[in-house]
């Protein structure tokens, strides 16, 4: 089958984008054709033979931030002038894709959340035209739902509020569903009564990850830590979601001045900076200086050198050379650095996360350290305190989660619902 995939962003790090080239490389081994059509490629040039580049679609786009402030922050144009502006984007974006469909002689679409969450309204409003214009078979893949995020997509303007519920998340009669978890699932059925199939967040259990190897040998040496720290690894971007302060004050309640933490994310996925900046007084309030390192201009998506001969890791590397990793979350979709620490063989101190952990992932019965609601008991401390003073708790532990990991979580669980998704689809 020809395989068509939309999205806004590909090749970054973040969610959509990582899970976005899981999928493809499934489909791939399944013998399929797959396409991609994406807003921009972060750090390469796409691929002629089989990827497409419509900017229009990209999320950093003029267009994109006009309508976003237009609709939802209080923008200056008239209702009427932004309404005709945003149709024409909504219309150049559905002969876009009908024209790419055509030209690709794709059989099957699927968008990575680009009809789901309303930001890139001029996206969602022309894919789901295009999909009615089509009446083609269709798996929207679902990451996260406008309804998860309390007043972000709420706007002064009633036409755009009906917009948003007329087009987002997409659906149709030719339109399967994907979700990350239970609860979106059971919500997406409730809301609009419509079903779905849960595809966990997955990882390749059978390649090469976190590694150490002559490349990241380097690593602890550029942080200037010792290789006698015990390194704490914070795999995520740095948003107050992710709920770092806890793994901050995780270091700070351990007392020992060789755990250190690092935090890998970029720090302009913080707008304004007023998360960073409160972590960053926070570290200075509990004076752990260097025990906390922002490192994440040493991280990419992919290794590099640079002309002076600086190196760039990759998040592989990252986990390669950290002893354990923090994930205390308040929310997820699913939770990729959770399974990454899985196939990493590393230990993971984790909040149990609403509405996901527990039911979908802490149920299957991972051994971590696991907080309530972010509180970090003296229980919880001396725990992991423990697992990271005995090497051999750390194998036991690590080797069990790797193995649930493989049968709950692998590209092998990609494949079989993938096959569901596309097997029973009633066009496909």
């Amino acid at each position: 089958m020809r395989i068509g995939v939309v999205i806004g962003r590909a090749g970054g790090v973040d969610g959509v984008a990582l899970e976005a080239e899981k999928w493809r490389s499934v489909l791939r081994k399944m013998g399929h054709d797959v396409f991609l059509l994406a807003g921009e490629y972060e750090g390469r040039a796409p691929d002629d033979s089989c990827e497409d580049l419509f900017a229009p679609l990209s999320f950093y786009g003029r267009e994109c931030a006009y309508e976003q402030k237009q609709a939802f922050f209080g923008g200056h144009s008239t209702p009427q002038e932004f309404l005709s502006r945003l149709g024409a984007n909504a219309e150049a974006v559905e002969e876009a894709i009908v024209s790419w469909v055509d030209r690709r002689q794709l059989e099957l679409l699927i968008p990575e959340n680009a009809g789901t969450l309303p930001f890139h309204i001029s996206m969602g409003l022309g894919l789901h035209r295009a999909v009615a214009r089509l009446r083609m078979p269709v798996v929207a893949h679902h990451h996260d739902f406008a309804w998860e995020r309390p007043g972000r997509y709420e706007s002064n303007l009633p036409v755009v509020n009906d917009l948003v519920a007329e087009a987002f998340p997409l659906r149709g009669p030719t339109v399967r569903h994907a979700v990350l978890n239970s609860a979106a699932r059971d919500e997406l059925q409730s809301r609009l009564g419509v079903g779905a199939v849960v595809v966990p967040n997955v990882m390749d259990f059978d390649a090469p990850f976190a590694t150490c190897d002559d490349f990241n040998s380097t690593l602890r040496r550029d942080l200037r830590l010792s290789e006698d720290d015990t390194l704490l690894c914070q795999v995520t971007r740095v948003v107050r979601r992710k709920g770092i302060e806890t793994a901050v004050q995780l270091v700070h309640r351990l007392k020992d001045p060789r755990v250190k933490l690092m935090i890998t994310g970029s720090l302009t996925d913080d707008p304004g900076g007023a998360y960073v900046e409160e972590l960053r007084q926070l570290v200075a309030r509990l004076k752990l200086g260097s025990r906390v390192l922002f490192a994440h201009r040493y991280f990419g998506s992919v290794r590099s050198v640079s002309e002076a001969g600086n190196r760039r890791y990759s998040l592989s590397d990252a986990y390669a050379r950290a002893d354990a990793c923090t994930f205390f979350s308040n929310y997820e979709g699913f939770g990729n650095a959770f399974v990454e620490a899985v196939l990493a063989r590393r230990p993971v101190f984790v909040n149990s996360y609403k509405p996901v952990y527990q039911r979908d992932i802490g149920a299957l019965g991972f051994k971590t350290v696991q907080l309530e609601d972010n509180q970090l008991t003296p229980e919880a401390v001396d725990c992991v305190a423990s697992i990271l003073a005995d090497p051999r708790e750390r194998e036991n532990l690590t080797e069990h989660n790797f193995a649930l990991g493989r049968r709950h979580f692998s590209f092998d669980t990609l494949e079989d619902r993938l096959t569901e998704l596309l097997v029973d689809h009633p066009l496909a």
